[in-house]
């Protein structure tokens, strides 16, 4: 339940904040008309997010044997890559997403069409969708229980959506710098759980080898069947008798991740978001000022 619930929270949260952001900026530059565009760009990238993950699940369906093994191990690959890059990019984009949105947005508004309104909201949906979908097909291999699965996730997403709203009005004062740090390292045990689940299952397709099978063995201590055993699992990736190729490949990415993690922003790195932030707000003024005169004529 954890695992789906953080995962559909920090996503969820992520996509609320864009279109949030958005929704701010057309309201402060006199632009409402555009709010339509905008929520029909984020229920095309729901309904998109929502027919990848039917596709998925269907598709492992099908398999079996080896193949299923295969699949499910490259699914364990592909997500623990993506989460790890998502985790490394909102860290990075974080000081500068809003006024880069604000300068897409501008953009958009100068050419009048609110195709681009619908595309830029589609666009940051699906992309929170579709890391969701993967994640949460990936969790669910390891997953304490399917009912508790499906609750934990809905509940992430309504969390997400009561959050950005309360902020979108100014009645959150939510720290979304220490939020995200929190989740992000999180997020990170997690990725090196499923990189480690992804290599078990290639140790059952034959492709991998164990190297040494059993470097301990405390199933009789904490066994991962077991109700704190599979959170464990779910949220860690724990295993009560992991081989030496999981071991190695989970302390070796905790290392590499949080070290990279932790590393400070290169100074290079927040003169050019700071170049950013002053370029778009000297936009918005003269924005502002240009349709300054407008109100004044209708008046």
């Amino acid at each position: 339940m954890l695992s789906s619930l953080l995962i559909t929270l920090r996503e969820g949260l992520e996509a609320v904040l864009i279109i949030g952001i958005i929704l701010a900026y057309l309201a402060r530059t006199d632009n409402r008309q555009g709010f339509k565009s905008v929520w029909l760009g984020a229920l095309l990238g729901v309904l998109a997010s929502l027919v990848a993950g039917v596709v998925i699940y269907l598709s492992a369906g099908e398999l079996s044997g080896q193949a299923e093994e295969v699949f499910e191990g490259i699914a364990m690959f592909v997500a623990a890559g993506v989460l790890t890059w998502m985790i490394f990019w909102m860290r990075k984009q974080a000081v500068n997403i809003k006024a880069h949105l604000h300068a897409q947005i501008q953009s958009v508004l100068t050419s009048g069409s609110s195709l681009g309104l619908v595309i830029l909201a589609f666009v940051a949906v699906v992309r929170e969708g579709f890391e969701t979908v993967l994640f949460l097909f990936a969790a669910t291999r390891v997953a304490e229980s399917p009912v508790l699965f499906v609750v934990g996730g809905f509940l992430g997403l309504a969390i997400a959506v009561a959050i950005g709203y309360s902020i979108y009005k100014g009645a959150s004062r939510l720290n979304l710098r220490a939020f995200f740090n929190v989740t992000s390292l999180v997020l990170i045990l997690f990725a090196a759980g499923l990189l480690t689940h992804g290599i078990h299952e290639f140790h059952e397709a034959g492709i991998i080898p164990p190297v040494m099978e059993h470097v301990w063995d405390i199933n009789h201590i904490l066994p991962e069947k077991s109700t704190f055993g599979r959170f464990l699992t779910a949220i860690l990736g724990y295993n009560g008798n992991p081989s030496l190729a999981e071991v190695v490949t989970y302390f070796v990415y905790l290392a590499l991740a949080l070290g990279g993690y932790f590393r400070p922003i290169t100074v290079k790195s927040e003169m050019k978001a700071r170049e950013r932030v002053a370029l778009t707000k000297g936009d918005d003024k003269d924005e502002l000022a240009r349709k300054e005169p407008e109100r004044t004529e209708r008046r």
